[in-house]
């Protein structure tokens, strides 16, 4: 096998292993290591004869597709950079980000059409657009994808040398305030992410994981699937999340593992076919984006399953912290301890020195793993650090004495209400200990004596009646009065992105129209 990491221009070869054995799986369509190896080195030759270049910019739309795995590894194979996008924004969404990147190529699928077509591609400067479903695509002259590695097999292979400094993906966090920023990752990142993952959970060649995430998200890429692809085991394509299929893919498949976001952990054991589907094939579960209920981490425990949160971010290739077995049972709702090769500082928010133990501060990450800035602003990249090094997250992190953790909350969702700190998150867990509670969300409004207050969203349960009354009288035995939402508003859903994550921002807007209108209020005093 040729890989494209070498001295000088000399490529640097390597021993062949198994590359027989399956390496990625959709349905029934499967890719051996070595098929995989043949088809990325067809497609970057295509790429390469259109004209792409070292650092080029190629990007990617649509669902979840081995597709997307070969794109990715070309693109690597050219020097280039790649770049997922969310299927889930608008047309001008991703029409911003193909220009912000340069993108000279996309790829994309046939889910993607209408959102290619409103993107308006050539305005955005993309040179060439390549299609899995030629016919379904909106852009005249779209060249087939199996067609461009069709011709790709009868040209000169290209291996352009990279090292672990070189940019490898832009990613673009979720947008939720003001533009998106593509944060660049490196080669390096990637690898070290992946080494950081194989030392917190085992993963053998004989594995069989399901990459349920979408693979335009950190998440889908570094927790599972590209630590699984490093030690040879075969990862199962899913191109969209539905709990009951995953539920049968897993017991049909024999799946060993999977990374997911909480929202999909609690979807899953609360489908019908919970109870009755087999999971004992399962050896490591790994989630992140958000904290778990603790209600939806027992109920996986029950099943004699081991949930492994971590904790990361976009800006971290994901990982910064993740539990490990040994104390995770006694620990549900902890991310854990940091990463082997990832080092971590909690500032304290009043002195900004060093965090006691138990002290929640803000989280400084550093490290290999540790991404190379913003594309294209470099302002925004040097505020983002402390000392150059220490990259600022904006989250706020609670470590106990036996250096667990747990995630408080974000900086900026912090509510300060008459001179006291409100962790909406912390809120939240609680709201959503009750039976009759699906999920809940906090965000502050202003108030003229406290300054801020919070108000809390909630969605019921199919068939529960809960009300505000019991919401918080629940509230009121458990946290300090200070704490307690003094508004509240019962909705059929809350608004989250493509990852499962609580878009706050429209709550916001939301709450701030509503609740000077909202006849429930709690007559609080000071705390």
């Amino acid at each position: 096998m040729v890989t494209n990491v070498g001295i000088g221009s000399w490529p640097a070869r390597r021993a062949r292993i198994s590359p027989n054995r399956v390496a990625l799986s959709q349905g029934d369509r499967t890719r051996t290591y070595a098929e995989l190896a043949g088809r990325t080195r067809a497609l970057a030759a295509a790429l390469a004869e259109l004209g792409v270049a070292p650092g080029d910019r190629i990007a990617y739309l649509g669902a979840n597709d081995v597709a997307t795995f070969e794109t990715l590894f070309a693109t690597g194979q050219l020097g280039a950079v790649f770049v997922p996008l969310n299927t889930r924004l608008a047309g001008a969404e991703i029409g911003y980000m193909l220009h912000d990147s340069g993108a000279a190529v996309l790829v994309h699928g046939p889910d993607s059409a209408g959102t290619v077509a409103a993107a308006d591609v050539t305005a955005a400067g993309v040179k060439h657009v390549v299609a899995l479903d030629p016919a379904t695509s909106p852009v005249a002259g779209a060249l087939e994808y199996e067609g461009t590695v069709a011709r790709g097999e009868g040209l000169p292979a290209v291996l352009h040398p990279v090292t672990l400094d070189d940019p490898c993906l832009i990613l673009y966090t979720s947008g939720t305030t003001g533009r998106p920023k593509g944060a660049i990752l490196t080669h390096g990142n990637l690898t070290w992410n992946t080494i950081n993952q194989l030392a917190h959970y085992d993963v053998a060649s004989s594995d069989v994981v399901l990459c349920i995430a979408p693979l335009f998200h950190v998440t889908g890429l570094g927790q599972v699937t590209l630590p699984t692809l490093f030690k040879g085991g075969q990862v199962e394509v899913a191109p969209r999340f539905d709990p009951g299929w995953a539920l049968r893919t897993i017991e049909e498949r024999r799946i060993t593992g999977f990374a997911a976001v909480p929202t999909m952990l609690q979807m899953m054991c609360e489908h019908v076919d919970w109870e009755q589907a087999d999971v004992s094939s399962l050896r490591h579960v790994v989630y992140g984006g958000s904290p778990v209920s603790e209600r939806t981490a027992r109920a996986w425990l029950a099943r004699g399953i081991q949930v492994l949160q971590g904790y990361g971010m976009t800006e971290a290739s994901p990982g910064v912290y993740m539990a490990v077995r040994e104390g995770s049972l006694e620990r549900p709702v902890s991310v854990g301890v940091p990463h082997f090769f990832t080092d971590v500082a909690i500032l304290d928010g009043d002195t900004r020195r060093p965090a006691e133990d138990g002290v929640p501060g803000e989280l400084l990450v550093s490290g290999p793993n540790v991404f190379g800035g913003y594309w294209g602003r470099p302002e925004e990249t040097a505020a983002s650090f402390v000392d150059g090094t220490w990259f600022r997250t904006g989250d706020v992190v609670r470590v106990d004495p036996d250096g667990w953790a747990y995630a408080v909350d974000r900086v900026k969702d912090m509510i300060i209400s008459g001179g006291e700190n409100i962790y909406p998150a912390e809120v939240e867990a609680v709201i959503a200990e009750l039976e009759g509670v699906a999920s809940a969300a906090v965000v502050g409004v202003p108030d003229e004596r406290w300054g801020e207050v919070g108000m809390a969203f909630i969605v019921r349960r199919s068939g529960s009646d809960i009300n505000e009354t019991a919401v918080q009288k629940h509230l009121l035995e458990r946290l300090a009065k200070y704490k307690v939402p003094k508004y509240f508003r019962f909705a059929d859903d809350l608004p989250r992105n493509a990852t499962g994550k609580i878009l706050r921002i429209r709550l916001r807007e939301t709450a701030r129209q509503q609740f000077e209108d909202t006849a429930s209020s709690t007559d609080r005093e000071p705390a």
